[in-house]
């Protein structure tokens, strides 16, 4: 073909998103502006984005959304923090001033954990932001890159804390949170006003525009998944020798987000690229970064995860052009394997005689209530504990380094508090998004139903002689993958309100994604399907096979083998 018949490809035009971003000053955009503006408690324009990059989120109360429309009021705007918190540790005495922020300022006075190992607060209003850094700047904590186009919080297995090497992949975890930060000073400048003492910014790593999208990492000790790792873009796997981590195995690509009815989205499961030396890690995830900054779809924002850009390009091609920027070659993937990936419920002593307390909050919401009061019992505990908390990503918390003289006064208020329950393992292996009312991509309850329905499927396992065995379930308002329904053994994802398509066969250590079993049905519906399968399962299972095992060995429904293909078929 001649040049002058040549097609020439169409450019693409990048999204608002990159616009906000290239205009944003670095982060700052007109952020201290509107702060003043006191006639809304909302972010304009621009801001309303950029705020994402701080840790924030602008929400409203969609219960009281209508009724505020009707009396001609703007919505209830208030603001979800998301805390930096690489491998959900702790001090304990810092937890006081969590507790106290949030039962003095904000409009819930709850606080919840999330599955990304952290916690935030929800109903901060406008007025009360520069008060909320300052307290969490002043206890050494941050909500920087918690949300938005950036690495996210570094998640790091966390349970149970038996070894050196826990500790040692949690220093890993820390390393590699704040080797990814952003530079830009911005966030000092509007939170803890900070004098801008530079002229220049650079991000060397992250680049003016960021990252395409999300991007999210984790740090796994084997035997135990209980971060998730395959539903994450950059994973290191410890390899252990003499009782040290000599390097890391690398996954990448996981995600499990997708668009209903859009099937140029799909979730998929972190995928091997090869062995590092411990010495190269951070070099090795600087370069994936990089590698997903530049070649990451920027047109797009549905197919712009780092599964899409390998799907584009070719995990070989990623892989080299990772090992061109490291000028270092990946070595072979070393053997390693998964046996679990809930949490150890109850006491648990550690190498150092240390001990530690894994406590079940549903949901992760800490309040009190008429039957537990979980908020207030953790400050108690806080009060008198010299060591951690650590939270973990099945959105539970572990009271760490407990010494022996303190096990009992400890072990006495969880117990007078309601903190320690007999609590069904269905109950402890269940999980959900926090949904309505206050995120806005919200389709359907999540947090709200859970309970109930964990109580009503408890019933069916009882009269099928299943009460001691577990599923793992979870519920998503929508599909953008927060509750990671698509690795549960059952997984509800909202479709609209009061409805709900319905997963089975995801596996016991979280690597098979769960297939589509019925498509919007409401809860009464999807509970007489599950009674039936459950009493089948109870029948007819090969000896301890677990749920998600059986329902695929019976043709119940398909196993997943590549997603790109198999999850819409």
């Amino acid at each position: 073909m001649n040049k002058k018949n040549k097609i020439i490809e169409p450019i693409q035009k990048l999204t608002d998103a990159e616009r906000i971003k290239k205009n944003s000053n670095y982060l700052r955009g007109t952020i201290v502006e509107d702060l003043k503006n006191e006639i809304t408690n909302g972010f304009s324009g621009d801001n309303f984005s950029l705020i994402r990059f701080h840790g924030m989120y602008q929400q409203d109360d969609r219960d009281l959304r209508l009724e505020r429309h009707e009396q001609k009021l703007e919505p209830r705007y208030a603001m979800m923090l998301r805390c930096r918190l690489p491998g959900g540790v702790i001090k304990a005495k810092k937890w006081l001033d969590i507790d106290y922020f949030a039962s003095k300022n904000t409009l819930y006075g709850t606080i919840r954990l999330t599955n990304r190992q952290t916690f935030q607060f929800h109903g901060i209003l406008k007025n009360k932001l520069k008060d909320v850094h300052k307290m969490l700047h002043r206890i050494e904590l941050d909500s920087l890159a918690t949300a938005n186009d950036v690495n996210r919080n570094v998640l790091c297995t966390s349970n149970p804390m038996e070894s050196l090497i826990h500790k040692e992949a949690y220093e890993w975890a820390r390393k590699i949170s704040e080797l990814l930060l952003p530079h830009t000073k911005a966030y000092a400048e509007i939170w803890l006003d900070k004098k801008k003492v530079s002229t220049t910014d650079k991000e060397p790593i992250l680049g003016k525009t960021y990252l395409p999208r999300k991007f999210k990492t984790t740090v796994v000790v084997p035997p135990y998944n209980d971060v998730d790792l395959y539903a994450n873009d950059m994973n290191f796997i410890a390899i252990v020798k003499n009782q040290t981590i000599i390097g890391f195995n690398i996954l990448i690509g996981g995600g499990l987000s997708f668009i209903h009815g859009n099937k140029n989205t799909w979730p998929f499961l972190a995928t091997e690229m090869g062995y590092v030396s411990v010495k190269n890690t951070l070099l090795f995830a600087e370069s994936i970064v990089t590698t997903q900054r530049d070649w990451g779809d920027r047109t797009d924002r549905s197919n712009a995860k780092t599964r899409y850009t390998i799907n584009r390009f070719s995990l070989e091609s990623f892989k080299k052009e990772v090992e061109k920027r490291a000028k270092v070659s990946f070595k072979p993937i070393r053997p390693y394997h998964f046996l679990s990936r809930g949490d150890r419920f109850g006491w648990i002593k550690d190498i150092h005689n240390y001990w530690n307390l894994t406590l079940f909050i549903q949901n992760g919401r800490i309040y009190d209530n008429d039957n537990q009061l979980l908020k207030s019992g953790l400050s108690k505990i806080a009060e008198i504990h010299d060591g951690n908390f650590r939270i973990t990503s099945n959105q539970n918390i572990i009271i760490s380094e407990v010494l022996e003289q303190k096990k009992d006064k400890i072990e006495k208020i969880a117990l007078s508090y309601g903190l320690i329950n007999k609590i069904s393992n269905l109950r402890q292996n269940s999980m959900s998004c926090v949904s309505f009312p206050t995120c806005p991509l919200a389709m359907a309850e999540a947090e709200r139903m859970l309970s109930h329905f964990i109580s009503q499927l408890e019933d069916i396992m009882f009269k099928c002689g299943l009460e001691e065995e577990s599923i793992i379930v979870r519920v998503s308002g929508c599909p953008n993958g927060c509750g990671r329904s698509l690795l549960a053994e059952i997984g509800l994802i909202g479709k609209s309100l009061g409805r709900y398509n319905l997963y089975i066969g995801g596996n016991r250590i979280g690597s098979r994604i769960a297939k589509i079993y019925k498509e919007n049905i409401t809860e009464k519906e999807i509970l007489i399907y599950l009674k039936s399968l459950i009493k089948e399962w109870s029948i007819e299972r090969i000896k301890k096979e677990a749920f998600g095992d059986f329902v695929i060995r019976k043709g119940v429904v398909k196993e997943i083998i590549n997603p790109v293909y198999d999850f819409w078929n």
